[in-house]
């Protein structure tokens, strides 16, 4: 059999994809293309031609997409800041909204000029917030939380793989971020704290990929999106040093209440709303005062 163009196979997939209500199929056909080849996507123009097992192959991924399965679910990884991370059944895919909590984050760290710093992810499912700092930070020590042990276990593989590829290690422990006695041994000593906790209001509609395939303990907050979020503020409190950051992810309907939260209790001062690349508000930071007024 003679080999089939890939452009023409790319607008099918397109096609095929389009009719199944996925998001962004041009660049989904376009991305499945990539990893089956083992081609950057902006090389595919590069490969005119492949073989018709290589066709039919990706036909065959093209419509378990199709089905609404997760993207980096068939892929097998998800990209944050510099580095990817393995995903798959049982644990939050990363969102590109999170890249900015990261470059706030990496920006904070960068501004506050403390060698090592004390680094916190609350909620880390995959562990990819805390290892692409990591990666970024080699001198920082970093911790990641994670109650669920099925993400834990993905946050394990993960930071085996990253610390076998040459990354500062990271210290993962297992513990729900709402309790009082978790971590006492960091209270006052972390220099930067992330979250990127459960915080979908209970009830919302949400894509296929998102609701029948993200894990719901990594989705949802309660009736208000805030069951995690609010108890979570007074660990925070604890856990930074005088003049350490918070930056902690939200859903756009509750961003102003997570303000609110944080400005309720005298410790934090600076505390403002960081919007995304769709003007949606996306995440709070904070910092500790030095003292409470």
């Amino acid at each position: 059999m003679s080999r089939v163009p890939l452009r023409l196979a790319i607008l099918e997939a397109t096609r095929v994809l389009t009719e199944a209500g996925v998001p962004s199929p041009r660049v989904d056909a376009e991305l499945l293309a990539s990893h089956l080849l083992s081609v950057p996507r902006g090389r595919l123009g590069l490969t005119p031609l492949v073989e018709p097992e290589i066709a039919e192959a990706y036909r065959a991924t093209v419509a378990q997409r199709a089905k609404r399965i997760p993207l980096q679910h068939i892929i097998g990884t998800s990209p944050l800041g510099e580095i990817d991370v393995e995903v798959g059944p049982g644990v939050f895919v990363p969102r590109p909204e999170t890249e900015l909590l990261l470059a706030w984050a990496l920006a904070f760290l960068e501004s506050a000029g403390r060698h090592p710093p004390v680094v916190l992810d609350l909620c880390t499912g995959s562990g990819a917030l805390a290892l692409a700092i990591a990666h970024a930070r080699p001198d920082a020590v970093v911790h990641a939380v994670e109650k669920d042990p099925h993400a834990l276990a993905w946050a394990r593989r993960n930071a085996d793989l990253r610390a076998s590829d040459g990354d500062t290690p990271i210290t993962l422990h297992h513990g729900d971020v709402t309790d009082r006695t978790l971590l006492t041994e960091l209270d006052g000593t972390v220099d930067l704290i992330v979250a990127n906790p459960p915080y979908i209001p209970d009830g919302a509609a949400l894509d296929p990929e998102v609701v029948d395939h993200d894990p719901h303990i990594a989705l949802f907050g309660g009736a208000d999106g805030l069951s995690v979020i609010e108890p979570m503020v007074a660990n925070i409190a604890r856990w930074l040093s005088i003049d350490g950051g918070v930056g902690i992810e939200h859903d756009d309907s509750h961003g102003d209440r997570v303000v609110d939260l944080m400005e309720r209790r005298a410790v934090f001062g600076d505390v403002s709303q960081h919007r995304d690349l769709a003007d949606r508000p996306r995440f709070v930071v904070a910092r500790r005062r030095r003292r409470a007024t």
